[in-house]
């Protein structure tokens, strides 16, 4: 259910907030293994640079390390596909980047290139939904590399040396797999179980019941989208089937379900040891007919996810060209660093872009403070150097999951040290020219966030109620048949669960535009509370829903 009330009426000018934005909240589950992928993958290659005394390539090995920050959140299956991509994108940039930057030293049009790469790795990110850090590290590498002096016939080795370093990084993300195969799933099924069993616990009539019935609604989709994603199906996966059916099943009924009982089984997941049984085998593969029929579903094609992201990819390329081109009138000496300050800050809508807008500024200032802290440590000594900037890429991604603006108070060191690489520069105009670049790119940014306003965001709401209508109307014809297939059923359940979430994240992003039309939030709260109510006639015909006393 929407947490809007249904006859609320909001502005066509929204308020944009100020509360909240730069509160700490708490670190994700697996914080720290980002963490230590980002030492991992960074500190050898520029460790063996510095050996040979050619730490001024290390720019170019930076490009590929850091693509082990990515896809933390698959299954290793996934993430060994999604890695190489991005590997791919990110050697693909910089070819482009360094070819631009030897054929050009037009300022204006190196700015305009990398305007337009910056909104194509945007939209890209958003489309394959690779998760963070999106599109701000690759668009940090090809527009840095953008004003990198280069000759044509230095790019292919350049571009190697961040192939194989990419190719370390590929070797970092899945070395986990060997010691926990099955890590992310556990992982993504104990997240569905515990926000599961917070719903569970307002009985679905306490206050807050609305906003955690739609964590746990998201939470539950990840889950199965991790699982499905992982390919095979051993009987560990299927294990983590019943139990993500069990966190299903405590949204349609959270005053029959006992949440204690769903908090152990996410504590025992988070372990090594063996994943805990929901329920009898024999009742077991009734329950998971439907996975077969989801796993043969043909997904959305690339153009179609690419459609609703057109304003989003105008705001960026904009913004960004924009950003550049007042650094470069301002007569600041790098402004791909206000290109990609502006490139950070786009979000699903214009409430969340002005957040980060705020979380930007405030941990870029932060930031400066600390280079400018440790600045004559750097340059003291290039060991000292690799070191200072590995101990900022472990903090950026330790914090970045507290808040965003946390994490940038070591992303913006990191940034300055790496500049460092090809010769020291005066710490004064580093930080001038960084603070002035932040505040160019989040002013201009933004501006051009208001001035590209998505009209589409009602029309994608029509298009979420229909599909939400339609999942209802075929699981409530399948409830009623006196013997529905039972693969068919499951099937229907999983269609409908997982049209809910893309309405209310649909509803959210389009209320968090500024300039808007009225939002028919009342077909949206009366759609939730008709689906929720199928669903839970599904859960009863499927015999999921149990009474606590009794559940297995």
């Amino acid at each position: 259910m929407s947490s809007t009330s249904p006859n609320s009426r909001p502005p066509l000018v929204r308020r944009l907030p100020l509360a909240g934005v730069l509160r700490v909240g708490r670190p994700s589950g697996i914080w720290f293994k980002p963490a230590l992928s980002s030492v991992a993958s960074v500190g050898p290659p520029n460790l063996a640079l510095l050996a040979l005394g050619r730490l001024d390539l290390a720019i170019y090995t930076m490009a590929g390390s850091m693509c082990a920050l990515y896809a933390h959140n698959r299954p290793y299956a996934a993430r060994a596909r999604a890695l190489a991509w991005v590997v791919l994108g990110m050697v693909g940039g910089l070819a482009i980047a360094l070819v631009s930057a030897s054929l050009t030293t037009n300022a204006v049009v190196l700015v305009t290139i990398g305007a337009l790469m910056a909104a194509v790795q945007k939209v890209l990110c958003e489309a394959t939904r690779i998760g963070p850090p999106g599109n701000v590290v690759l668009t940090f590498i090809s527009s840095a590399s953008l004003f990198a002096p280069q000759t044509l016939g230095q790019v292919p080795g350049h571009v190697g040396l961040a192939l194989a370093a990419g190719a370390w990084a590929w070797i970092v993300g899945m070395a986990p797999g060997l010691i926990r195969p099955h890590g992310p799933e556990r992982r993504a099924t104990a997240q569905a179980l515990s926000t599961a069993a917070a719903h569970a616990a307002t009985r679905g009539t306490a206050d807050g019941h609305a906003r955690t019935r739609a964590a746990a609604a998201a939470a539950v989709q990840a889950a199965w989208q991790c699982l499905l994603a992982s390919g095979a199906r051993p009987a560990t996966r299927r294990a983590l089937e019943r139990l993500v059916i069990r966190a299903e099943v405590a949204l349609t009924a959270p005053a029959d379900t006992d949440p204690e009982r769903l908090r152990l089984w996410a504590r025992e997941l988070c372990g090594a040891g063996r994943i805990p049984r929901a329920d009898h085998p024999e009742t077991a593969l009734d329950e998971l007919l439907g996975v077969d029929a989801e796993l043969a579903a043909p997904a959305p094609s690339l153009w179609r996810r690419l459609g609703p992201l057109a304003p989003i990819a105008v705001r960026t390329a904009i913004g960004c060209a924009l950003a550049g081109y007042v650094s470069l009138a301002l007569g600041v000496g790098r402004p791909y660093w206000a290109l990609v300050t502006a490139a950070s800050l786009y979000q699903a809508n214009i409430t969340l872009t002005w957040s980060r807008s705020i979380q930007r500024v405030v941990g870029n200032i932060v930031g400066v403070l600390v280079f400018a802290a440790i600045a004559p440590l750097a340059q003291a000594s290039q060991v000292a150097l690799v070191l200072l900037c590995l101990a900022c890429g472990f903090g950026a991604e330790a914090l970045i999951s507290r808040n965003y603006w946390l994490g940038t108070v070591c992303v913006t060191p990191m940034a300055l040290l790496i500049s460092e690489f090809t010769g020291y520069h005066q710490a004064g105009e580093l930080i001038t020219d960084r603070f002035l670049d932040t505040i160019v790119g989040a002013l201009v940014g933004f501006v051009a966030a208001i001035a590209v306003t998505n009209r589409r965001a009602g029309n994608r709401i029509e298009h979420a109620l229909t599909a939400v209508d339609g999942a209802r109307e075929l699981a409530a014809r399948l409830v009623a048949q006196p013997h529905p297939d039972a693969a068919a059923l499951e099937s229907a359940r999983r269609g409908l669960a997982a049209a809910l979430v893309d309405l209310r994240a649909t509803a959210d992003a389009a209320a968090g535009e500024w300039w808007q039309r009225a939002l028919p939030e009342e077909r949206v709260v009366l759609a939730e509370q008709s689906a929720h109510r199928t669903l839970a006639a599904v859960a009863r015909r499927q015999g999921l829903h149990k009474p606590a006393a009794t559940q297995d």
